[in-house]
């Protein structure tokens, strides 16, 4: 399956300004509402940006879980340490990439997978960065 950009915005949304706490409640501040436009927030290159769902558990130690929704980015080229989705020999995985001395790893977020070193022969390319994720909970 290949990965389909995303569609043309504006995709405005409601907003509540300020953050909302964790902890201990607090008494309730003003309520006034803004849009957003998601555009900026999770597409900073619309066209070369395309959403996909995760399937497994390899990734949670990085906060990834199974039926997140990954917001990538094709246009970006991978740093170390960053989350990216790799084709290696035809199969999308999400891994975080590892570069030191020229030597390249994809590193799984969870200890039971094993890294994945491209042997010579092998085929991985890198179809983008991984610059959020949208975790929607059941209903």
């Amino acid at each position: 399956m290949m990965p389909i950009p995303s569609t043309e915005g504006p995709h405005l949304v409601q907003w509540m300004p300020g953050k909302v706490k964790a902890g201990f409640p607090s008494p309730a501040e003003d309520f006034a509402m803004e849009r957003i436009d998601l555009d900026e927030i999770l597409m900073t290159h619309p066209q070369a940006t395309f959403f996909m769902r995760v399937s497994g558990d390899s990734m949670e130690s990085f906060g990834i879980f199974n039926d997140d929704v990954l917001v990538i980015n094709k246009g970006k080229h991978a740093r170390s340490g960053q989350i990216v989705l790799v084709d290696i020999d035809g199969q999308f995985m999400v891994k975080q990439f590892i570069e030191h001395h020229g030597q390249v790893k994809f590193r799984a977020g969870n200890p039971t997978y094993p890294d994945i070193v491209p042997k010579n022969g092998q085929s991985a390319k890198e179809w983008g960065v991984v610059v959020a994720t949208v975790k929607v909970f059941p209903t």
